[in-house]
């Protein structure tokens, strides 16, 4: 599964490597509505919660949607600032109907067919289906979606107010000791686009991205299967601290893509793709398969010694062992005439940071 960007007959200067206020303080909202999927953050999260008055939490929580599960397509800037206040700015001129549409898809669930056409902002109908969308998700999804249909203009001017209130509560604290190692990133990245060009750029930014071999498109391994455009606009990517493990791109017809990628620290591990994961995964879905490798745990087997402890022929044995190594669980070395298969113990211990990672990704 993948996501692809359009980028045939772009111009490398189209592609932007930038930092943002917006979408890092985005970042670290995500953090603390989903502190389980930051370990390295939970103290300062913890710490950030603390801090914060009552009455902040709750305007926090009330929007929360706008960045929890998913994160709102405004909240990632095409054209990053140096300022936040220069950033919620360009959201200000955002029309109501891209907005909101932007605003619901996070809020109620779905996808954004759901809310584009006919608008739920002058349609009744699709305003009750909204609406409808949002009460599955609960009470408080509700409550804001209403709020939204029926004044977008107040509950903006409210998102932009607690954004800013963010901004004093921590954020502007948090941006400037996380700017040098923005900047450190983004110096690597834009030399190595000027220099190498953008297979060696987009190599930087992540294992998961890649650029597809006739160079016209970019490809990110994460768990959809859709496709964008940046023809006539661009990719802009942003580098993020508060953003890892998660890989974020905005894909949505009508907005430039935009990716925010993590700071990688220089011990992370290259990520594991998720045909490898899928590979894996399957492999140990079938029982005479998962018998062999309870085998082959206690020690380095061959495929006649397996047929025979399980009382099965060596073609047999030999099929479901194929499997396995193309999922990369098994080792073989040959002694003289024998060939002693050996479960890769490393590889089958990742398997659950693996499959969590892919899943964040």
């Amino acid at each position: 599964m993948t996501l692809r960007i359009d980028i045939s007959g772009l111009p490398p200067e189209r592609l932007r490597f930038a930092a943002s206020p917006l979408a890092e303080l985005t970042a670290m909202l995500h953090v603390l509505a989903e502190p389980g999927h930051h370990p390295q953050f939970a103290e300062w999260a913890a710490e950030v919660w603390v801090g914060l008055g009552p009455e902040l939490a709750e305007r926090i929580r009330e929007s929360e949607f706008l960045w929890r599960s998913s994160q709102a397509d405004f909240l990632f800037p095409a054209r990053p600032r140096p300022t936040l206040a220069e950033e919620l700015d360009d959201v200000d001129g955002i029309d109501d109907e891209t907005y909101v549409t932007a605003a619901l898809v996070t809020t109620c669930g779905g996808n954004r067919a759901h809310f584009a056409t006919p608008s739920p902002l002058t349609d009744p109908t699709a305003r009750e289906r909204a609406l409808d969308l949002a009460q599955a998700r609960g009470a408080r999804q509700e409550a804001f979606a209403e709020r939204l249909l029926a004044d977008p203009a107040a509950v903006r001017a409210r998102v932009r107010h607690t954004l800013e209130r963010c901004a004093e509560a921590f954020f502007h604290a948090a941006w400037t000791g996380v700017a040098v190692q923005l900047a450190t990133d983004l110096r690597l990245k834009n030399d190595l686009l000027k220099r190498q060009g953008i297979a060696a750029a987009l190599a930087s930014v992540s294992g998961a991205v890649t650029l597809a071999p006739d160079d016209d498109w970019i490809i990110v391994d994460k768990l959809q299967d859709k496709s964008t455009t940046a023809q006539g606009s661009g990719v802009t990517f942003i580098p993020s601290v508060f953003g890892s493990p998660h890989l974020v791109v905005v894909h949505t017809p009508g907005w430039q893509p935009v990716v925010q990628y993590p700071v990688a620290e220089r011990s992370t591990a290259e990520p594991v793709s998720l045909e490898a994961v899928t590979l894996r995964l399957d492999a140990l879905g079938h029982p005479v398969r998962l018998r062999l490798l309870r085998t082959l745990a206690r020690g380095p087997h061959t495929t006649g010694e397996l047929a025979h402890t399980w009382e099965l022929s060596p073609p047999e044995v030999s099929r479901h062992l194929a499997v396995l190594r193309r999922a990369g669980l098994l080792t073989a070395r040959r002694h003289g005439r024998y060939v002693r298969h050996a479960l890769d113990l490393p590889a089958l211990t990742a398997l659950g940071t693996d499959l969590l990672a892919a899943v964040l990704r």
